[in-house]
């Protein structure tokens, strides 16, 4: 039917052949201008060609601002082993548990469970206004105020006197923490180049990782302090981070995405040459901007608006389903059983509270180590591999940490052994799903809906992370199921089956601009197959022109001999 959307798929029958995708030609539309199409084509080339060195020496200053806006996380990554942690603390239990027959101190699971999905209550709430507001009033002003707000909120948690005072901390903590968790790796994703892409949105788990190796220092640090100062220390500790953080990004520059939505193409001139090195001759920031220009007009023509109903509809479904399941899969491969909750974890095992804290440091330094290696395995094998691979490893290695839960009763020397097993997993994770999920729901959402994509993903999270925080405490509780180590057979189950999702479902983004994913998925390109297919150039578009104008054709798929892999 003429002017109809068609996409005709030629599936290569052999291994030498692979699809091809041609870029729909949006430039003959009345809003966009032919050179916009033709600048395009040539910032898509040089991004795609461009090193790592390169990109550091051309947005040198894009890094330093995203390194900072991703420092916001590390309060978030604190607090939440923070509370978590304190269930372990002998001034926590005596302060807020009850006595047990044994005499000593427990926090109730039921409490724990509540104090745990407080915060994720509040980041819910949080997230649902964040996703709107950032949209109308940008990234800078939506950070600014939502750390004003957790500096007035900390005084609820440092001066609380009892658990429903604690939770309602929590709750309100978690209101300005949903601004942090997505913020933060959207606008790494908006002001760098695809060279960078994936080291920067990945940073956002280092400093999460950061976050959690400081609040077990100082847990430990505390963790023989008698009296309230034990657990009120932790919390007054997180006042030094707002202020400077404030005064860092009023200086910032905006997103040029958020402005190129806004209409505001001057303003988004102004802000790319922020981010960007003088240095660099070769740069053509008009040519950058006209690729921004050339992507949110091509998802324009694909999308009816900018709504979370629009995250629901036509192919950003597919988008949306992906991000969420990619986010989702960080609690359903059992890392907040094993990590959040990993010195009351040691604790409950059988390990004193000295030995549980030196194991949960050791546990966050390596994941920080485990962040950075992910950078250079990223650059080899991609994303897909690196997030199907690593739930596979740690699905076999939670078994192993259940058959050693079953051997403990009679053999005690299993008790570091479990120790070591949850160190193992924790470096996997932090190699693998722990750090590529923030590149992966960066790239695969699309520009236009991307914060509010992005919102909806790390509320599946944190709902996630709520049934996650009432299952782990009845399973580690000597008061209530009394599971300990034996729980590993349980995510390893939801572990492994997350992984058959993955395998069919996750695509590959690894060194493609935002216009190349808006093709693919317009193409209904499978998963497995993004990596084998090709993008034609934009430029090539417009050579074809006439053709399209006549077919009325996006975009269509053919068969080309293969090239080597991207």
């Amino acid at each position: 039917m003429s002017g109809a959307r068609t996409f005709s798929i030629a599936t290569p029958s052999q291994a030498t052949r692979r699809a091809s995708v041609v870029v729909e030609d949006v430039a003959h539309h009345a809003q966009i201008e032919t050179h916009v199409a033709e600048d395009a084509a040539k910032a898509t080339e040089s991004e795609q060609s461009m090193t790592i060195l390169q990109g550091i020496k051309t947005y040198p200053k894009a890094v330093g601002w995203s390194v900072l806006l991703s420092t916001c996380i590390i309060m978030e990554g604190f607090d939440i082993v923070l509370i978590n942690s304190l269930y372990g603390l002998p001034a926590f239990q005596q302060r807020f548990g009850t006595q047990l027959p044994d005499g000593s101190y427990q926090v109730s699971a039921a409490w724990q469970s509540g104090l745990s999905n407080g915060a994720l209550v509040g980041e819910i709430i949080g997230l649902l206004g964040v996703g709107i507001i950032v949209e109308r009033i940008g990234y800078k002003k939506t950070m600014i105020t939502a750390l004003a707000l957790v500096t007035c909120f900390i005084f609820l948690l440092f001066f609380a006197q009892n658990l429903p005072m604690l939770l309602v901390g929590e709750i309100l903590c978690g209101l300005p923490w949903g601004a942090f968790q997505t913020l933060t790796t959207t606008y790494a994703a908006e002001v760098c180049p695809v060279a960078l892409r994936a080291y920067l949105t990945t940073y956002v788990n280092l400093c999460w990782v950061l976050g959690q190796f400081f609040s077990s220092g100082v847990l430990k640090g505390v963790s023989t302090r008698p009296g309230p100062i034990g657990y009120k220390l932790p919390y007054g500790l997180q006042w030094i981070w707002p202020v400077p953080l404030i005064i860092g990004i009023a200086l910032a520059p905006e997103s040029p995405w958020w402005l190129v939505r806004k209409g505001r193409r001057e303003d988004a001139k102004k802000q790319l040459l922020r981010l960007t090195s003088r240095k660099q001759a070769d740069f053509d920031a008009d040519a950058t901007l006209n690729l921004m220009i050339y992507t949110t007009e091509l998802e324009r023509t694909n999308t009816t608006g900018a709504s979370y109903l629009d995250c629901f509809r036509g192919v950003d479904l597919r988008r949306t389903e992906i991000v969420c399941g990619v986010w989702a899969i960080q609690v359903l491969s059992g890392s907040p059983a094993f990590t959040g909750y990993s010195t009351y974890f040691f604790e409950q095992a059988g390990l004193g509270t000295s030995s549980a804290f030196s194991l949960s440091l050791g546990q966050y330094a390596l994941g920080a180590v485990g962040t950075i290696l992910s950078w250079f395995l990223m650059t080899k094998f991609g994303r897909r591999s690196l997030y199907l691979w690593g739930q596979i490893i740690m699905g076999l290695i939670l078994v192993v940490v259940g058959c050693l839960g079953l051997a403990t009763p009679t053999h005690p020397s299993a008790l570091w052994g479990i120790g070591a097993m949850v160190l193992i997993y924790t470096f996997t994770y932090n190699i693998t799903v722990g750090p590529i999920c923030y590149s992966l729901v960066a790239e695969i959402s699309s520009t236009r809906l991307r914060n509010k994509t992005v919102v909806l993903a790390r509320d599946l999270y944190n709902i996630t992370g709520m049934v996650a925080n009432v299952l782990a405490p009845h399973m580690l509780n000597p008061a209530s199921w009394n599971w300990g180590a034996k729980a590993g057979f349980f995510w390893a189950g939801t572990c492994l089956l997350c992984s058959v999702w993955t395998f069919f479902r996750l695509p590959e983004p690894k060194g493609r601009t935002f216009a190349e994913l808006d093709v693919l998925f317009n193409a209904k390109i499978s998963a497995r197959n993004f990596s084998k297919t090709d993008v034609q150039s934009i430029s090539h578009s417009s050579r074809m022109r006439t053709d399209f104008e006549e077919k009325g054709a996006v975009a269509c798929v053919e068969s080309v001999e293969a090239t080597p892999s991207r």
